[in-house]
């Protein structure tokens, strides 16, 4: 070791390529820790939304078989209706359904006791499907009463079209399915209303089974399905099917997050969770199935999630050390070699090195590289003190612009409110509120403040973008603010501030704004709306009488407001068209059919979840396009008074 140390100081081949490769390694170390993160958190999501994808395709998949049985009944079940004088004609329609829809294992169209008189108590025209082979019997006597069976009580009870979970059938008098099936039953009514019977089209289970858990998103994932108590209906492990549930483990040993997660599938709810499944961690992503209270997951270990980039990471380590070995080495020859002629053009480098610009080098007539590189050290002094000069003078330019920008963003945001909540003191307001400029500062802006139990507030979206936007938007808002704080109504401020605008605007600049105001003791709202886009409430676009003209264009014809006498459990959402007009790479906007879809969900939501969910949605819209237009938003709901 100590004679490499000495052969490393005493040469300088060897010690500028071990400079150079330690530098290197610098560089890879930084850049691939960087890398192995960014691209940890990138494999993290890519994963998270592949399982979600998978998911949502099975559903999918598995709602459209649903819906194949649901269809194939509601386009039969109004024959036997319409011949109820006919009870030999129940046996051709039972047998139909099954010939135009071979998927399905069976048929029932039953009828409540002696319906049928000269049937006697029981009558069930009940077809079965036996591998292609259709068969078709009257089925019903002592030992199969099925008036009692739940495919039969479930529609008559709850008069609606309903699933059954999943069952065995048996009739020891007759054939029947030797699958697991599940039904979908709908109660028949003759032409005044009064329930006859019940018409029931059986699914295998089995066939359905093989559906989910053909899904492997990862090579140990597998998916499982449960129904409204929880019972295994699909698992890997088969001994756990229609035997335990997925609160069975817990009896055992306390597990808060499995308890957690079948709560969350009992409830139809949709998500995602991380917890231990069978002693592993796992991500669990879940669905309900359409109406039938049933609901499936996708199980994927994170180990799966993750085992390919552990494996690239591992042999990307490899291979760059493998690398920084051979660097080093062909860097000292190569460095060893070029090196050689130096010494002679040591002492004219030296003058440089001395800081020495003016002094002209000696011309040691060579003509080869050593000679083409003095020549270029001589004309270098001149380009270098030029260039010195002018980069100073640039990068002080360049540094001035970006920190005035800085700062005027910093003073741009510092005018809108941005602590939340925004009335510590009032436990009856929800209220939240974003602005992110599409550049360092933007034109659009937000204000509320209370006074006199009264909340006033306001969005405005100015013409352009930029610094004149900004400049704009910082008169209007402090227009606002002490206009309003004069107790006046939303049109008053809106004329006055439209009267200030007017004058000397030369540029010609406007801005749209809704402007309004809540007395918090009554809930009443008055709002004024200056050809802005129209606000929602409760999810939907709130039809306005007047939407006047933006302010800063002309006086004229005096503004109108309206009135919405209580808004208390009602959800107010103001916004820009940053939001609506968001675009993608293709230039396509999000739109209001969107935004509706996106609100529709949203009642139950706080005003803050509600602001992230659509900024979420304008991000994955955008997909990466550069932001079009700044985008604000501003939610409230004021809750009922206990």
């Amino acid at each position: 070791m100590k004679r490499l140390l000495a052969l490393i100081r005493q040469s300088l081949p060897a010690k500028l390529s071990l400079l150079i490769v330690l530098f290197a390694a610098a560089i890879f170390i930084a850049s691939l820790g960087f890398m192995f993160q960014q691209s940890q958190k990138s494999v993290h999501q890519e994963a998270i939304n592949r399982a979600e994808q998978v998911l949502e395709n099975t559903v999918l998949r598995v709602t459209n078989i649903l819906d194949r049985v649901q269809v194939a009944t509601d386009n039969t079940d109004w024959l036997p209706v319409r011949h109820l004088d006919a009870p030999e004609s129940m046996f051709v329609y039972s047998r139909r359904i099954l010939v135009n829809n071979p998927d399905l294992n069976g048929c029932s169209i039953s009828f409540e006791p002696y319906y049928f008189p000269d049937r006697g108590k029981y009558f069930s025209a009940y077809s079965l499907n036996e591998g292609g082979q259709i068969r078709t019997t009257q089925e019903g006597n002592p030992n199969y009463d099925y008036f009692t069976l739940d495919w039969y009580q479930l529609a008559k009870l709850l008069d609606r079209p309903c699933w059954t979970e999943p069952y065995y059938d048996y009739n020891p008098d007759n054939f029947y399915s030797q699958d697991m099936i599940a039904s979908y039953c709908k109660p028949m009514k003759d032409e005044d209303g009064n329930y006859v019977g019940t018409i029931s089209v059986d699914m295998s289970l089995g066939w359905l089974s093989e559906t989910i858990s053909a899904v492997r998103p990862y090579p140990n994932s597998y998916s499982i399905m449960i129904g409204r108590g929880g019972t295994f209906f699909v698992h890997p492990d088969s001994t756990k099917l229609f035997y335990e549930t997925i609160f069975t483990e817990t009896l055992e040993h306390d597990d808060p997050d499995r308890v957690a997660l079948g709560k969350a599938m009992q409830a139809g709810e949709e998500g995602m969770k991380r917890l231990k499944m069978e002693g592993e961690d796992c991500y669990v992503f879940y669905k309900p199935l359409g109406e039938t209270a049933w609901s499936v997951a996708i199980v994927c270990p994170v180990s799966d999630i993750l085992s390919g980039y552990k494996r690239l990471r591992i042999a990307v380590m490899l291979i760059v050390i493998l690398g920084l070995l051979l660097l080093w080495r062909v860097f000292r020859q190569i460095i060893r070699r070029e090196l050689a002629p130096l010494g002679k053009l040591t002492s004219q480098a030296r003058t440089i090195a001395a800081g020495e610009f003016d002094k002209e080098l000696p011309d040691d007539g060579r003509t080869d590289e050593i000679g083409q590189l003095s020549q270029s050290f001589s004309g270098m002094q001149h380009s270098l003190v030029s260039y010195m000069d002018e980069l100073k003078k640039t990068t002080a330019q360049k540094a001035s612009i970006e920190s005035e920008l800085k700062v005027a963003s910093d003073i741009q945001m510092g005018m809108v409110p941005r602590i939340f909540p925004a009335f510590p003191k009032r436990d009856d307001i929800d209220l939240y509120a974003s602005m992110t400029p599409a550049k360092e500062v933007g034109g659009d802006l937000y204000d509320y403040f209370e006074q006199d139990d009264r909340i006033y507030l306001c969005v405005g979206d100015v013409s352009g973008k930029g610094i004149p936007a900004s400049l704009f938007m910082a008169v209007t808002r402090n227009l606002f603010r002490i206009i309003a704080q004069q107790g006046k109504s939303p049109v008053e401020v809106a004329e006055q501030i439209n009267s200030f605008l007017v004058q000397d605007n030369d540029q010609a600049m406007f801005v749209t704004m809704f402007i309004g105001r809540i007395d918090m003791s009554t809930g009443r709202f008055d709002f004024c709306n200056c050809g802005h886009n129209p606000p929602m409430m409760d999810g939907q676009f709130l039809p306005l009488k007047y939407t006047n003209r933006p302010l800063g264009l002309w006086d004229g014809a005096p503004f109108q407001g309206e009135t919405i006498e209580n808004i208390r459990g009602r959800q107010l959402l103001l916004y820009t068209d940053g939001l609506n007009e968001a675009e993608n790479r293709s230039q396509e906007i999000l739109g209001n059919d969107r935004l509706l879809e996106l609100m529709a969900g949203a009642g139950k939501l706080s005003a803050r979840e509600v602001i992230l969910r659509l900024q979420q949605a304008v991000e994955r819209h955008r997909d990466g396009a550069t932001p079009n237009d700044d985008l604000t938003l501003l939610c409230l709901r004021l809750l009922e008074l206990k």
